[in-house]
Protein backbone atom coordinates (compact mmCIF):
# COMPACT_ATOMS: atom_id res chain seq x y z
CA UNK A 1 0.00 0.00 0.00
CA UNK A 2 1.42 3.39 -0.79
CA UNK A 3 0.78 7.16 0.25
CA UNK A 4 0.87 10.52 -0.40
CA UNK A 5 -0.22 13.62 1.41
CA UNK A 6 -1.51 16.13 -0.57
CA UNK A 7 -1.23 19.79 0.76
CA UNK A 8 1.99 20.57 3.02
CA UNK A 9 0.75 23.34 5.55
CA UNK A 10 0.34 22.85 9.06
CA UNK A 11 -2.05 19.76 8.42
CA UNK A 12 0.09 18.12 5.93
CA UNK A 13 3.27 18.41 7.93
CA UNK A 14 1.77 17.18 11.25
CA UNK A 15 0.44 14.04 8.85
CA UNK A 16 4.25 13.52 7.74
CA UNK A 17 5.80 13.66 11.04
CA UNK A 18 3.26 10.55 11.75
CA UNK A 19 4.46 8.91 9.12
CA UNK A 20 8.39 9.63 10.27
CA UNK A 21 7.60 8.40 13.39
CA UNK A 22 6.39 5.14 12.26
CA UNK A 23 9.03 4.59 9.48
CA UNK A 24 6.38 4.95 6.86
CA UNK A 25 7.21 5.64 3.56
CA UNK A 26 4.86 8.65 2.42
CA UNK A 27 4.78 10.83 -0.43
CA UNK A 28 4.23 14.88 0.21
CA UNK A 29 3.01 16.91 -2.39
CA UNK A 30 1.29 20.85 -3.11
CA UNK A 31 0.81 23.54 -5.29
CA UNK A 32 4.36 24.17 -4.93
CA UNK A 33 7.16 22.59 -6.93
CA UNK A 34 8.51 19.71 -4.99
CA UNK A 35 11.92 21.06 -5.01
CA UNK A 36 10.32 23.86 -2.61
CA UNK A 37 9.28 20.86 -0.16
CA UNK A 38 12.17 18.90 -0.53
CA UNK A 39 14.54 20.25 2.35
CA UNK A 40 11.02 20.74 4.95
CA UNK A 41 9.98 16.71 3.57
CA UNK A 42 13.98 15.69 4.27
CA UNK A 43 13.60 17.30 8.01
CA UNK A 44 11.08 15.67 9.27
CA UNK A 45 12.06 12.22 7.96
CA UNK A 46 14.13 10.06 5.23
CA UNK A 47 10.59 8.22 4.41
CA UNK A 48 9.01 11.87 3.65
CA UNK A 49 9.75 12.35 0.05
CA UNK A 50 8.42 15.55 -2.24
CA UNK A 51 7.55 14.77 -5.79
CA UNK A 52 4.75 16.48 -7.80
CA UNK A 53 1.52 16.63 -7.61
CA UNK A 54 0.80 13.75 -10.99
CA UNK A 55 3.69 11.43 -9.48
CA UNK A 56 2.52 11.86 -5.82
CA UNK A 57 -1.28 10.60 -7.08
CA UNK A 58 -0.16 7.70 -8.13
CA UNK A 59 -0.23 6.21 -4.58
CA UNK A 60 -3.09 3.92 -3.70
CA UNK A 61 -4.37 6.53 -0.80
CA UNK A 62 -4.45 10.07 -0.86
CA UNK A 63 -4.78 12.11 2.28
CA UNK A 64 -6.48 15.51 1.62
CA UNK A 65 -5.05 18.30 4.00
CA UNK A 66 -5.73 20.91 1.36
CA UNK A 67 -7.79 24.10 2.31
CA UNK A 68 -11.09 22.85 1.34
CA UNK A 69 -11.97 25.71 -1.67
CA UNK A 70 -9.08 23.62 -3.12
CA UNK A 71 -9.97 20.29 -3.57
CA UNK A 72 -11.82 20.43 -6.88
CA UNK A 73 -8.36 21.70 -8.40
CA UNK A 74 -6.46 18.57 -6.75
CA UNK A 75 -9.61 15.88 -8.10
CA UNK A 76 -9.11 17.68 -12.08
CA UNK A 77 -5.45 16.21 -11.60
CA UNK A 78 -6.81 12.40 -12.25
CA UNK A 79 -9.04 12.24 -14.97
CA UNK A 80 -10.66 9.15 -12.77
CA UNK A 81 -10.09 8.03 -9.17
CA UNK A 82 -11.31 4.53 -9.50
CA UNK A 83 -9.16 2.55 -7.65
CA UNK A 84 -7.99 5.29 -5.03
CA UNK A 85 -8.86 5.69 -1.45
CA UNK A 86 -9.29 9.18 -0.23
CA UNK A 87 -8.73 10.05 3.03
CA UNK A 88 -10.74 13.84 3.68
CA UNK A 89 -8.94 15.53 6.14
CA UNK A 90 -10.22 19.05 5.53
CA UNK A 91 -13.08 20.79 7.09
CA UNK A 92 -15.37 23.49 5.67
CA UNK A 93 -16.27 26.51 8.14
CA UNK A 94 -18.40 27.98 8.27
CA UNK A 95 -20.17 25.68 5.60
CA UNK A 96 -20.72 27.12 1.98
CA UNK A 97 -23.82 27.64 0.79
CA UNK A 98 -23.02 25.41 -2.20
CA UNK A 99 -23.03 22.15 -0.24
CA UNK A 100 -26.83 22.36 -0.36
CA UNK A 101 -27.45 20.42 3.27
CA UNK A 102 -24.60 18.14 2.23
CA UNK A 103 -22.07 17.01 4.65
CA UNK A 104 -18.44 18.81 3.37
CA UNK A 105 -16.77 15.32 2.95
CA UNK A 106 -19.94 14.24 0.93
CA UNK A 107 -19.93 17.61 -1.80
CA UNK A 108 -16.06 16.52 -1.44
CA UNK A 109 -16.91 12.80 -2.81
CA UNK A 110 -18.70 14.08 -5.88
CA UNK A 111 -15.60 15.69 -7.40
CA UNK A 112 -13.17 12.48 -6.86
CA UNK A 113 -15.06 10.53 -9.17
CA UNK A 114 -14.82 6.71 -8.37
CA UNK A 115 -12.42 6.99 -5.52
CA UNK A 116 -13.81 5.31 -2.32
CA UNK A 117 -13.92 8.53 0.30
CA UNK A 118 -13.17 8.02 4.24
CA UNK A 119 -13.57 11.45 6.55
CA UNK A 120 -11.21 11.07 9.07
CA UNK A 121 -8.35 12.86 10.66
CA UNK A 122 -9.75 15.88 10.56
CA UNK A 123 -11.33 16.92 13.83
CA UNK A 124 -7.64 17.23 15.96
CA UNK A 125 -6.15 20.30 15.42
CA UNK A 126 -2.48 20.29 13.74
CA UNK A 127 -0.20 20.85 16.80
CA UNK A 128 -2.62 17.84 18.39
CA UNK A 129 -2.03 15.81 15.09
CA UNK A 130 1.91 16.30 15.08
CA UNK A 131 2.27 15.41 18.82
CA UNK A 132 3.03 11.35 19.91
CA UNK A 133 -0.76 9.66 20.14
CA UNK A 134 0.69 7.20 22.53
CA UNK A 135 -0.04 9.62 25.82
CA UNK A 136 -0.50 8.04 29.35
CA UNK A 137 -1.06 3.98 28.11
CA UNK A 138 -3.73 5.42 26.28
CA UNK A 139 -4.18 6.20 22.11
CA UNK A 140 -5.03 9.21 20.49
CA UNK A 141 -8.61 9.21 18.79
CA UNK A 142 -8.98 10.06 15.27
CA UNK A 143 -12.69 9.50 13.94
CA UNK A 144 -13.23 7.91 10.68
CA UNK A 145 -16.57 7.86 8.44
CA UNK A 146 -17.96 6.75 5.21
CA UNK A 147 -20.24 5.84 2.76
CA UNK A 148 -18.01 3.17 1.99
CA UNK A 149 -17.72 0.48 4.54
CA UNK A 150 -15.45 -1.56 2.62
CA UNK A 151 -13.21 1.83 2.50
CA UNK A 152 -13.17 2.18 6.07
CA UNK A 153 -10.69 -0.85 7.45
CA UNK A 154 -7.68 0.09 6.02
CA UNK A 155 -7.58 3.21 6.84
CA UNK A 156 -8.62 1.70 10.19
CA UNK A 157 -5.64 -0.04 9.91
CA UNK A 158 -3.40 2.94 8.74
CA UNK A 159 -4.49 4.60 11.80
CA UNK A 160 -3.60 1.51 14.14
CA UNK A 161 -0.16 1.62 12.66
CA UNK A 162 0.44 5.29 12.84
CA UNK A 163 -0.31 4.78 16.40
CA UNK A 164 -3.64 6.05 16.93
CA UNK A 165 -7.29 4.55 18.18
CA UNK A 166 -9.83 4.49 15.39
CA UNK A 167 -13.52 4.75 16.04
CA UNK A 168 -16.25 4.45 13.27
CA UNK A 169 -18.93 6.60 13.31
CA UNK A 170 -20.79 5.04 10.34
CA UNK A 171 -22.24 7.24 7.35
CA UNK A 172 -20.98 10.77 6.87
CA UNK A 173 -24.83 11.75 6.75
CA UNK A 174 -24.97 9.54 10.03
CA UNK A 175 -22.25 9.63 12.82
CA UNK A 176 -19.98 11.17 10.35
CA UNK A 177 -22.02 14.51 10.83
CA UNK A 178 -20.56 14.64 14.23
CA UNK A 179 -17.06 15.85 13.02
CA UNK A 180 -18.49 18.24 10.35
CA UNK A 181 -19.33 21.89 10.53
CA UNK A 182 -22.84 22.80 10.02
CA UNK A 183 -24.40 25.67 9.20
CA UNK A 184 -22.13 28.07 11.93
CA UNK A 185 -21.10 25.96 14.09
CA UNK A 186 -19.10 22.56 14.33
CA UNK A 187 -19.81 19.12 15.21
CA UNK A 188 -19.85 18.12 18.57
CA UNK A 189 -16.45 15.87 18.67
CA UNK A 190 -14.37 18.85 16.43
CA UNK A 191 -11.26 19.37 18.29
CA UNK A 192 -11.85 16.60 20.96
CA UNK A 193 -8.59 15.27 21.96
CA UNK A 194 -9.75 11.67 23.23
CA UNK A 195 -7.63 8.65 24.11
CA UNK A 196 -8.87 4.92 24.18
CA UNK A 197 -6.94 2.64 26.55
CA UNK A 198 -5.21 -0.08 25.77
CA UNK A 199 -7.46 -2.90 26.69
Amino acid sequence: MSYAIIGFGKIGQALAHAFARKNIEVTVASRRPPEALASQARAIGPTVVAKSLGDALEADTIILAVPFGEHREVAKALPSWKGKTVIDATNAFPVPEELDGLPSSAFVAKSFTGAKLVKGFNHLIAATLDADPIVEGGHRVVFLSSDDEDAIAPVAALAKQLGFAPITLGKLNEGGALVHARGRTWGQLIFQDLFKKEQ
